[in-house]
């Protein structure tokens, strides 16, 4: 497996021409226009499917735009009490929720917020399914097909000894009792080759099991919205599922909802030079942009040019780590000179923390066909405070 993921995505769109100056630094800038053509595409895939398509909020859950989303699919997917409350009170629709445990003190407020509970074993499901039954809600359970496509390791569920799913092998009669559907999510970011022999390898292990069932649950990390993702291919393959099994089938895309749909901007604060031009800047990878560390990858950069002066960016943290990568510019750098990172509005923005007491990215929705901009909402101290003891 690679040690770094590969940058997916980064088409600049309508962003070539956004006058970075028009927002305070740092800034989350969200394109609702971007937004829509990704739901447009998803919506085209369920209306043409049959499929029930829901928003990921861990990815994206800018509710700002929920009134969009609602537009266009059916509901959303959580992973915990506070997603599932987000869900149900913002965009309605279905709401799905796994989580990979569920604590006593809040099953009863997840069942009564969601349409489906996915739980993560048997064991869990034999203790709290009675509760969520009680509640006229459907009962899930999340399986591990046990065959890897990861990229890298840990966003690989399917990796050895991984906590998330229940590995098929241990499916059973006993295990499967009282469940109405199966859950799998074992993508990331990748197309429909990797799912459908996923699906190969999973079926004929599943499938003295799947007539009984309603829904079968094919969770997230599809890159639908990607230019080179086959749509055609995903269409007939949900459409066999659906038709040789009798069952419901689920997508649940979250990055995709928001790809290429986001920047974010930042300032340039100081430059030095310690064996190579070095330039500290108001984005932090650890604290705007965690997954450039955990992931880990290199963001592409707004318009950076294939050869110039190039500068490692490092943020103001005092964490030595704290480096988002080498980017090559036309001009030497100088403090106050705006540049922005693309592909930003997913998982990014739900991500920021305020270590160091680095404050927060404002965030801005833009309509880039009107050329409308709004600030929805900008952090100060008490933000940081309130999080504190």
């Amino acid at each position: 497996m690679a040690d770094m993921m590969a940058t997916q995505a980064g088409d600049p769109g309508a962003f070539r021409d956004f006058d970075l100056t028009r927002v305070p630094s740092p800034c989350f800038v969200v394109d609702e226009k971007a937004v829509e053509r990704n739901l447009s595409i998803l919506k085209g895939i369920s209306d043409r499917s049959g499929a029930h398509v829901l928003a990921a909020l861990k990815a994206f859950s800018m509710f700002s735009v929920a009134p969009l989303v609602r537009r266009y699919l059916g509901g959303t997917c959580a992973s915990g009490i506070f997603e599932a409350r987000l869900a149900r009170e913002e965009y309605g629709g279905e709401v799905a929720t796994f989580c990979a445990a569920y604590k006593e003190s809040e099953i009863d407020e997840i069942a009564a917020l969601s349409d489906h509970v996915i739980f993560n074993s048997p064991a869990q499901k034999d203790r709290f399914a009675p509760r969520v039954r009680f509640a006229g809600k459907q009962v899930g359970l999340r399986i591990n097909p046990e065959h890897s496509e990861g990229e890298v390791a840990k966003y690989d569920p399917c990796a050895p000894c991984s906590r998330l799913g229940t590995p098929v092998s241990q499916l059973d009669r006993h295990a499967i009792a009282g469940v109405d559907g199966l859950h799998m999510h074992t993508l990331c970011e990748q197309g429909l080759d990797p799912l459908l022999r996923t699906w190969d390898a999973l079926e004929p292990k599943i499938a003295p099991y799947l007539p009984q069932l309603k829904w079968m649950n094919f969770g997230g990390g599809h890159h639908i919205t990607r230019d080179d993702y086959d749509r055609d291919g995903l269409v007939a393959f949900i459409r066999q599922v659906r038709e040789k099994y009798g069952v419901d089938v689920y997508l649940e895309p979250g990055e995709a909802v928001a790809l290429d749909a986001g920047i974010l901007v930042g300032e340039v604060l100081d430059t030095t030079h310690n064996g190579q031009d070095l330039a500290i800047v108001d984005i932090s990878a650890t604290c705007h942009m965690p997954d450039v560390i955990e992931a880990p990858y290199r963001p592409a950069m707004l318009g950076e040019p294939e050869s110039g002066h190039t500068y490692r960016l490092g943020g103001p943290s005092c964490l030595a780590g704290d480096v988002i990568g080498d980017y090559a510019f036309l001009r030497p750098l100088t403090p106050g000179q705006r540049f922005a990172f693309l592909d930003q509005a997913h998982y990014s923005m739900v991500k920021t923390n305020t270590f160091n007491g680095v404050p927060l990215p404002a965030i801005a929705l833009w309509n880039s066909e009107t050329d409308e901009l709004k600030i929805i909402r900008s952090f100060g101290y008490e933000d940081f405070k309130e999080r504190l003891s």
